[in-house]
């Protein structure tokens, strides 16, 4: 049986103690003193927190997920390096034909684990039904919601998250009968007004697809998506790289919202050096620390989740046990994942361990050691 010594971060605080993993790849036990975050940093041992879960994944280690082939098992062992255990697939608007050829090769994704890899726990639909407005770096596909289509590709794959525009004609009395058949949406890509947001979150939109990023924003009298967001949403992503999105409105929003969560929105130069890759049928530019269009509009990111846990921290303040519910707890608890977010028996052994400057020394998926 796999034992973790250390200062853990339990739904308790932290503990200085031990961490147990039984052969099925779940906690066993955890014991320990309880231990205040401080002298947890100071104590020299390693750091063990949740496994991270992020929600908005489009690639990574040189990878597109709308790629297809191995793609999403090449991203899901790029992240799972730096501390990501569960992720989404998250899709690029695209043709049918592309979604289709993408969904089919992340059916087995997300059937099996990826050996030394995160889990794929399904895929965001990122698109392809939002406004062509407000593409952002989106391919110029964009069409309103086509229900059999929908039920094709989730018959491939799982669809646990649809980004959408409820402006679209159409949409927004798409979503109660969406959230009914049990899947996640949220509004982004948008150029709703704080009206429409409101009534989409009546009929069962939960969440913001990166928060304040292509959407209507806030104006004291046009409140906007970002306004219906900040007034009303008790879960939103926000993408914490402190280049999409500045850190004083990420303050504003963890104040308004309970359960903001961090996202990356990775693309395939994560990890890579400066140079050119794809975004889904786009090209984009790694260059000067992002990723942009031709035009120079963001095009995703190359964000890991250790670097927001230490953005959170070291930029704007929050305790590592603050920062882990923004990068590990909440997400899970948006998705419904029982299993992950936290440590604590019966959960898998998801667990991440980090030095006293928050750097990934250790990483176990289910137990195992990601080599």
């Amino acid at each position: 049986m796999v034992a973790l010594v250390g200062c853990i971060l339990t739904p308790r605080g932290w503990l200085d103690g031990s961490l147990s993993v039984s052969p099925d790849g779940l906690i066993a036990a955890i014991e320990g003193k309880p231990i205040t975050e401080a002298a947890a940093r100071e104590h020299g041992a390693p750091l063990y927190v949740p496994g991270f879960v992020d929600l908005h994944v489009h690639g990574a280690g040189g990878k597109d997920i709308m790629e297809a082939g191995d793609a999403a098992h090449r991203v899901a062992q790029t992240h799972v390096e730096y501390g990501t255990t569960t992720l989404l697939a998250t899709t690029m608007t695209a043709p049918t034909e592309d979604l289709r050829a993408a969904f089919s090769a992340l059916a087995s994704a997300c059937r099996h684990q990826p050996t030394n890899g995160a889990r794929v726990a399904g895929v965001h639909l990122e698109g392809p039904y939002i406004n062509q407005g407000k593409l952002g770096a989106q391919p110029d596909f964009a069409r309103p919601l086509a229900l059999d289509e929908l039920a094709e590709l989730n018959a491939i794959a799982p669809i646990r998250l649809i980004t959408l525009a409820p402006e679209v004609p159409g949409n927004l009395e798409a979503i109660r009968q969406l959230v009914d058949a049990g899947y996640r949406v949220q509004l982004g890509h948008s150029l709703a007004s704080y009206e429409e947001g409101v009534a989409a979150m009546r009929e069962g939109a939960a969440g913001f697809t990166h928060l304040f990023n292509a959407m209507t924003g806030l104006h004291h009298r046009k409140p906007g998506l970002v306004g219906a967001a900040l007034a009303h949403a008790e879960y939103a992503e926000v993408i914490p790289d402190l280049l999409h999105v500045h850190e004083g409105a990420i303050h504003v929003a963890m104040r308004s919202i309970p359960k903001l969560f961090c996202v990356t929105d990775s693309t395939a130069a994560t990890g890579m050096p400066d140079g050119e890759y794809r975004l889904g049928r786009n090209t984009v530019t790694k260059c000067m620390g992002g990723v942009r269009l031709a035009d120079g509009t963001l095009a995703g990111s190359t964000l890991t989740m250790d670097q927001a846990l230490r953005n959170l921290v070291n930029a704007l303040g929050l305790s590592v046990e603050a920062a882990c519910s923004r990068v590990s707890t909440h997400a899970a608890d948006y998705l419904g994942l029982a299993d992950c977010g936290r440590l604590q028996v019966g959960t898998r052994a998801d667990v991440v361990a980090l030095d006293s400057t928050l750097a990934v020394t250790g990483v176990w998926a289910s137990g195992v050691a990601i080599n």
